[in-house]
């Protein structure tokens, strides 16, 4: 991906005026014709629903999301445990989530979590490569080494931190019926498969006889999503994959000859929601915590998933701060960090050659993360430090017309926009001051 950005380099040095602002910067009575960009948590069908009065306004606006080019067997078998999904966003981590840490357990004789931990990282890089729950689980009562590859660990397994050590990125295009083409997709590798660790697997063991085998408990695992909340409009895909994965894993033999049980909760979005459901999950003896969905609750929740001695594996948080943060070795994700989606972004915006681009982000872990990064990545690729604005909005906002304000005042003819469901009003408030696309703006 870096030579993919060093090749743009002279694409953006011929743009030349980077730092100047355009005369119609504050005249609101002229369209400002801009290119729109979004990132994972808001390049989705779903926000065509808040935008039934707004048509098209979604039109030409594209973006990135961790996604590989899933199996259409996939994508039926996710129908068929929610037959309402408009998209599909973050199953096949989830569905990975919970078919790594049934493994891991199998291989670690034990359904215990700082046991289950110690596996986790191993199930994903040594060893016989297998692609199937079956195959995966017979490899493991056999005490062989393997590596899962599933359907979004394709590329390669875990780094030592516990995250994809490499990833693919979906190219997507919203339509004018602000739903995504899926006819214009197109996918951009991120990452290296060589930092995947280099760590073995414990030695395997026998399995307990007698009493000792019947006090396994049966494997727990609770997912810890929001049913409620600003991204309960994404979270149906990644129910729907943990879920069909807990169904695989049973369908294979269980884990330890027991059926894995599924316990569903709601993080809400929220810290408090999220901790009162972790306080729920750990009295009902839940191993293993698929979630959070969000960055910032699941920042907040791994000391305390920690302290409880219960694993956490997040399908969808990308902050780059989760690297880093005190677990205990009980934190996981699938989803792959916001470094590497930020790679993948620049390389987007950077194909349009652009001047100027206003980075507009949610003042979160997520939202300023990414924003940071993908700063970065374009000064990299050769843009100054003067044609990339940055602008934030607290979470809790509600009326996005001073972003919008901004937006216009810095006259760019890119804006980036890392948000959730706020998204759609951003776009309205945009449209208010006469920014948009110029699919958006002619329709």
């Amino acid at each position: 991906m870096r030579s993919m950005l060093a090749a743009l380099v002279g694409v953006a040095v011929v743009a030349g005026g980077c730092g100047t602002t355009p005369a119609n910067g504050g005249d609101e009575g002229r369209p400002m014709v801009v290119r729109l960009y979004g990132s994972d948590a808001n390049m989705t069908n779903s926000l065509a629903d808040k935008l039934k009065d707004a048509p098209a306004i979604l039109s030409g606006m594209v973006g990135t999301a961790p996604l590989l080019e899933l199996p259409a067997s996939f994508k039926e078998r996710l129908r068929g445990v929610d037959p309402s999904l408009a998209d599909y966003g973050y199953a096949a981590e989830a569905y990975d989530a919970v078919l790594l840490a049934g493994l891991a357990a199998e291989s670690a004789r034990s359904t215990d979590a700082p046991a289950i931990a110690k596996y986790m990282v191993g199930a994903s890089t040594s060893g016989t490569v297998c692609d199937d729950p079956a195959a995966c689980l017979a490899l493991a009562k056999a005490g062989k080494d393997f590596a899962y590859r599933g359907v979004s660990m394709r590329r390669s397994g875990f780094t030592d931190a516990g995250e994809p050590s490499s990833a693919s990125y979906g190219a997507l295009h919203f339509s004018r019926s602000n739903t995504v083409n899926d006819n214009l997709t197109e996918y951009i590798g991120a990452g290296d498969p060589a930092s995947a660790s280099a760590e073995p697997p414990p030695p395997y063991t026998a399995y307990p006889t007698g009493n000792a085998k019947k006090r396994i408990a049966a494997l727990k695992v609770g997912g810890l999503m929001p049913h409620t909340g600003r991204l309960a409009f994404r979270s149906a895909p990644r129910f729907a994959g943990a879920r069909l994965a807990v169904a695989d894993l049973n369908a294979a033999g269980g884990v330890i000859g027991q059926p894995v049980e599924w316990v569903d909760g709601d993080d809400g979005t929220d810290e408090k929601v999220a901790a009162a459901t972790v306080d729920r999950f750990v009295g009902l003896g839940v191993q293993v915590i698929i979630g959070a969905s969000s960055s910032s609750v699941t920042k907040a929740m791994i000391p305390k998933v920690a302290a409880a001695n219960r694993i956490l594996i997040s399908p969808s948080s990308t902050s780059d701060e989760l690297s880093t943060v005190a677990d205990n070795g009980l934190f996981f994700r699938t989803a792959p960090p916001d470094t590497l989606q930020a790679r993948a972004l620049a390389d987007v915006i950077m194909r349009d050659g652009p001047h100027r681009v206003t980075i507009v982000a949610r003042e979160d872990a997520y939202g300023l993360g990414l924003q940071k990064n993908v700063k970065a990545d374009l000064l990299t690729a050769g843009m100054t430090d003067a044609a990339v604005d940055l602008v934030s909005y607290p979470t809790t906002t509600e009326d996005y017309a001073g972003v919008a304000a901004r937006v216009r005042l810095n006259a760019p003819d890119g804006v980036l926009i890392l948000g959730y469901d706020e998204t759609a009003l951003i776009v309205k408030a945009l449209a208010a001051r006469n920014v948009g696309t110029a699919e958006s703006l002619g329709g």
